[in-house]
Parts: structure tokens; C-alpha cells; sequence
């Protein structure tokens, strides 16, 4: 695929996409958010004749970032509900019947954490008086009652079957790394901290077993991610695996004794199911690409005693919703993936490869320098898109806790239609790859994971001699927006230009105004305070550097982004303009934000929109055709 017509891009972003896919209690149908009317809106598959109806007629958000929720007895789903994606929601109800009313309204972000087996309760996280703590709300009364009350965030409360207690994870410990279990009262009194795991690891709840005994949960203390099962009542935890991968709980099975789980390996995500009684493992019998899982109980996943709904994805092949049965190692497919004009040959596979990063690569560092860090083994995918030469764009993941795997990536599918390969990198700091791996980025933003990052696109510089070393650009969102900065400010010399997308700029400015919970569990955790690090914050800081500049950078932002707030671009757009560099087509930078839109936007108008500035800042700044 190589043709840059505008109608190219008209018909990737209108692919209509599949989120969320949760099943009823009853494990008939499953809801999920489908655009294939243009729009996001509330579907529900029959998971016995594949019927598809839809429920919603916009009442839903246009942008599916969110998950939804069945109610208990399957009449009705909850879904988020924001104020043009600033990501302070509320929380609404959707009937079978089409009819809408509110259930949750508070101020800050309102996120549905746990449905009560009894119709009556419902467990909500909000930021309401600040930091992110539980709220029960009782949907008789419609009174909602503060549960919780830590300094540090609460997340995933879990409502146990018969509802006496809730089960939930946070941090009350001086190692800000650390993550513990907690079991309490329904009404938050009398919580005890499980200990699971040693201080510094973290722990997490996934589900509650059927009879209300057990606690499915995962912990980092032994580097890997790890899955275990936990026995309330005796204090006792059996844990399963091997040990060679990064694995995440996801859910009890129906029967209680079996679990589900996911396995990462490479740039994979595998489905794996656990017998509690043998301790025996298998990977289910998928192709090899990246299976994921609706709401992470029991209730989302299982639609039947031996049947499960999984989405699955590979790089060409978009993502469809599966059913599998357990018995028979056998699949199919509940909502196939549409792809309008194309052919799943005429996207872009992923080639993943590795190569040994000790953090600072060969080009220059004009912003910070750093000693040589420890060497280490560093993954990354690199798309093809047939060029020669070939411009490459350097696509640095956001996160950072995160990683780019071998999914369908419609962004990166767009850049390569125009011409570009593309360079995905998991810097050190990414997930799925232990414990050890990601904690290498505590204190070090802007440090060794960036040398990664270049030292990558140096890597396939070097091994293809197709790819033109004198158009390599970057492009990242959030902190790959962050990381988009700090290339072009750190390692000016190897980018021909820049794309920063809802990236931070300013890190004490982040700190003030982004939302509470990302203040602690982002910046606090990785960086300390300002007080405590002023110098970190400011030398770490894409804007203290911004006189490096040296290549045409766009900066692009939301301007209801409450994650990264737009005061991040438009300080480094003040830094610029305090240069004397004028903004414009032809000027030093270009500056663009997005109306109506958060941190981000899956709704089709709004990607169309994103693509069309990408791409037309390219074809002028850049192009696929060779200089003369």
C-alpha cells in the first residue's frame, strides 16, 4: 500500500473497530463498543447465532476509551460518560429498550470498578475529594458512600460474590514502587493488608473465586509477573508458572478451578489457562499475535462453563472477536473484522528484532550527557513499507509503562500507506519484561530510554541500507510525545523533523495540573516531587533544552486533556516563540490543538482529522521522494 490520496486515509480511518467486548452475567450476549455506523455506539452480540443489534443511537461517547459494564441481571450497561473526552466522567446507564440515565455524577473522574452480584451495589473509583478512592453506590437508594480514604490511589476494588467484602490494591508503605492486596469490609471498615509479595513489589487483585474464598492476584516480587491464588480464610497464596515469562491474571473460570491468564513473550500476548489442581499451564491455540480480554472478571470473559470471548490481532490482521471453546481447542469468530477496500496483504507486518542498548547511542547528546548505563537487551518492531529509499519514522510508545507488540496498529498503518517505515522501540521502562526492567526508568526520564530509542533507529540505520538516513523523523503521543521532544532536543542531528502529540514539555507544570492520581502513580513515583528534585524535574524537562531545536517540529494537543494538560504545548510553543522562530508551513515549528478532544480520540472524524495534519506535515516537511 503506497498511495497518498486523501481517500486512502478517508478509508482507513472509517475501518470500523471493535473496544471492550464484555460478557452478560447469563453469558448470552456480549457488549461492546462498533463505529460501523461512522459512530462509536453500545452493540450487543448474541453469542449463539452471532446477531448483532445496537442499543445506543449516540448517547454514548464518541471516543471508546473507556470499558462497560453489564448490570446484574443483564438489562442494562454501564458505560463512562465525559465532557469531550476530558476524561471526568460520570457514569450512565444504557437499557435494552435504547433509554439512558445517569447513575453516578461527582465531580473529577468517576471509573466503574466492580458490579455486585445482588443488583444493588456498584463500586466506583473517583477523584472526588482528590486522590483516586473507592465510593459504594447503591442503586436503590441512589446514595454513594466514600469507602476508602488513602493518600496514595486505590485501584480495581473487587466485590466479593456474597457482598461482605471488597478486595482492593494501593500503597501505605515509604517505597513508593510498592503495590499491596487489601481485603476489607463491604463498607471499607476493618482492611487488612494480605502482604502478598515482599515491600517494593507490586500486588494486585484480579478476581474473586465463585464461592468467595479466594483471591485470583498477580505480583512482581520475583522480577516476573507472576499469577497466584490466593486462600483468604488461611492467610495462604499458591503460585503458578514457571517463571520464564511475564504473566497477568484475568479471571476465575466458571468451574473455579481453572484460571485464566495472559503470557507475554517477545512482542506477543498469549491466552493461558491454569488447572488449580495440577498446576498445569497451556497457551491456547491461537495464531501468534496479541489476545486480549474485556472486563477482568469472571462475568466479562466466560460464556459458558467451557467457553470464552477473547479479541484477538496480529499486525495485518485486525482485531475480531473470538469465541473458544476449552474442550476443544477450537474457535470462532463472533464478530469478524471489517476491512473495507483492503486485504489483510496490503498492510504492513512487523518484523520484531532485538539488539544490545547500553543507553547511549553513537549520535551526540546536546541536552543531557550520560555515562554509559547498563547494557541491556532491548526489543523493537520495525515496519517495512516497500520505499527505496525508505524515510523512517522513529514511533517511541506512550506509557511509558506500555509496549508496542505485534497488534494491528491503524497509526502506524497510515504512515506507512504515505511511504514511511516505521521504528516501534520497548525502551527500558517498558512493560513485559519484569519488574527489574521497568524500574530501570525510576529517576531517569529522558535518561537511558531515550539513548534507547536512538540507538534503535542507529541499529536499523546501519543494518538497512534502503532506509534514508537523511529523512528520519519521530513521532510519539503522550510520554511517546515526550519522548518526540526530548529526541529532537537531545539527539538533533538525527531527526530531519519531529511530531510531538499531546507530549509533556514541562515537567513541574505536569506535576501541578495533571489529575491526582497520575501526580503520584506517574510523576511521584518516577521523579519524586519538585521540591524534592528540582533539578531533575528542570534538566528533564524538554523545554529547558528547547534552544537545541534544530529540525521542524509540530506540536499537536487536545484541549481537554486532562492527563497532559495543553498548557504542556503551549509552553514549549512559548519557548519557541521567545527564540524569535515563527510559527506556520514554512516556519521553524507548527502548532495545532485539537478542539473537542482529550488525550487522544477513537472516533473516526477525530482520527481522519489527526491523520490528515500527520500526514500533509510529512509529504511537506519530509516526502517519500529521494532529494536530488
Amino acid at each position: 500500500m503506497n498511495d497518498s490520496d486523501d481517500g486512502v486515509l478517508e478509508e482507513l480511518a472509517s475501518l470500523p473497530t471493535m473496544a471492550h467486548p464484555t460478557a452478560a452475567p447469563s453469558g448470552d450476549e456480549v457488549a461492546l463498543y462498533y463505529d460501523v455506523t461512522g459512530r462509536n455506539e453500545l452493540h450487543v452480540v448474541d453469542t449463539d447465532s452471532g446477531e448483532l443489534s445496537r442499543w445506543s443511537d449516540g448517547e454514548v461517547p464518541r471516543n471508546a476509551r473507556w470499558f462497560v459494564a453489564w448490570d446484574a441481571d443483564g438489562e442494562r450497561v454501564f458505560f463512562h460518560l465525559d465532557d469531550n473526552g476530558d476524561e471526568q466522567n460520570d457514569i450512565y446507564a444504557l437499557s435494552r429498550d435504547g433509554s439512558v440515565e445517569p447513575v453516578v455524577e461527582m465531580d473529577g473522574q468517576v471509573v466503574v470498578h466492580d458490579v455486585g452480584d445482588d443488583g444493588d451495589t456498584l463500586l466506583v473509583g473517583s477523584t472526588r475529594d482528590g486522590q483516586m478512592n473507592v465510593y459504594r453506590h447503591d442503586l436503590a437508594s441512589d446514595e454513594t458512600t466514600k469507602i476508602t480514604d488513602y493518600d496514595r490511589a486505590v485501584w480495581g476494588s473487587l466485590l466479593s460474590p456474597d457482598g461482605d467484602r471488597i478486595a482492593y490494591s494501593t500503597n501505605e508503605t515509604d517505597d513508593y514502587d510498592n503495590k499491596d492486596v487489601y481485603v476489607a469490609n463491604a463498607d471499607g471498615s476493618e482492611p487488612r493488608n494480605l502482604e502478598i509479595g515482599e515491600v517494593g513489589a507490586e500486588a494486585t487483585p484480579a478476581d474473586w473465586g465463585p464461592e468467595g474464598r479466594r483471591l485470583l492476584v498477580g505480583d512482581n516480587t520475583e522480577d516476573l509477573g507472576r499469577i497466584g491464588v490466593y486462600a483468604v480464610e488461611d492467610d495462604e497464596v499458591t503460585w503458578y508458572g514457571d517463571g520464564d515469562h511475564e504473566e497477568s491474571p484475568v479471571a476465575f473460570l466458571p468451574d473455579g478451578e481453572r484460571v485464566l491468564a495472559t503470557r507475554s513473550r517477545d512482542a506477543l500476548q498469549l491466552p493461558v489457562v491454569y488447572d488449580l489442581e495440577t498446576g498445569e499451564g497451556r497457551e491456547l491455540d491461537v495464531p501468534e499475535g496479541v489476545s486480549s480480554f474485556g472486563r477482568m472478571h469472571t462475568g466479562g470473559v466466560s460464556v459458558g462453563d467451557d467457553r470464552i470471548i477473547l479479541q484477538h490481532t496480529t499486525p495485518t490482521r485486525r482485531p475480531e472477536l473470538l469465541a473458544y471453546d476449552l474442550e476443544s481447542d477450537e474457535y470462532e469468530p463472533l464478530l469478524e473484522a471489517e476491512y473495507g477496500p483492503f486485504d489483510a496483504d496490503d498492510f504492513a507486518d512487523a518484523e520484531y528484532f532485538t539488539f544490545d542498548s547500553d543507553g547511549v547511542p553513537e549520535t551526540s547528546a546536546e541536552a543531557v550527557d550520560h555515562d554509559p548505563y547498563e547494557e541491556l537487551e532491548i526489543g523493537a518492531l520495525l515496519y517495512d513499507s516497500g520505499e527505496r529509499p525508505s524515510p523512517l519514522i522513529v514511533n517511541p510508545h506512550g506509557g511509558p509503562r506500555a509496549r508496542d507488540t505485534k497488534s494491528f496498529d491503524l497509526y502506524t498503518q497510515v504512515l506507512v500507506s504515505q511511504g514511511f517505515s516505521v521504528l516501534q522501540v520497548n525502551y527500558r521502562g517498558s512493560s513485559g519484561r519484569g519488574r527489574e526492567f521497568v524500574e530501570a526508568l525510576i529517576d531517569d526520564w529522558a535518561g537511558a530510554e531515550q539513548g534507547d530509542v536512538a540507538g534503535a533507529a542507529e541499529h536499523v540505520l546501519e543494518r538497512h541500507d534502503w532506509i534514508d538516513e537523511d529523512r528520519v523523523v519521530v513521532f510519539g503521543g503522550s510520554y511517546g510525545g515526550y519522548s518526540a521532544y526530548w529526541q529532537l532536543v537531545q539527539y538533533p542531528e538525527l531527526y530531519e523533523a519531529g511530531i510531538a502529540w499531546i507530549g509533556l514539555t514541562d515537567l513541574e507544570d505536569m506535576f501541578e495540573n495533571t489529575m491526582p492520581h497520575f501526580r503520584t502513580e506517574l510523576m511521584e513515583k518516577y521523579l519524586g516531587t519538585p521540591d524534592e528534585n528540582p533539578d531533575l524535574y528542570e534538566e528533564r524537562s524538554p523545554v529547558t533544552h528547547a534552544d537545541n531545536l534544530d529540525a521542524p517540529i509540530y506540536l499537536v494537543h487536545g484541549v481537554n486533556d486532562r492527563r497532559v494538560p495543553v498548557s504542556q504545548a503551549r509552553i514549549f510553543r512559548e519557548a519557541l516563540e521567545e527564540r524569535g522562530l515563527e510559527a506556520g508551513p514554512d516556519g521553524a515549528f507548527e502548532y495545532h490543538e485539537l478542539g473537542e478532544e482529550g488525550h487522544a480520540s477513537s472516533d473516526q472524524e477525530q482520527k481522519l482529522r489527526l491523520f490528515r495534519l500527520l500526514t500533509d506535515f510529512l509529504d511537506r516537511r519530509v516526502g517519500t521522494e529521494t532529494a536530488d
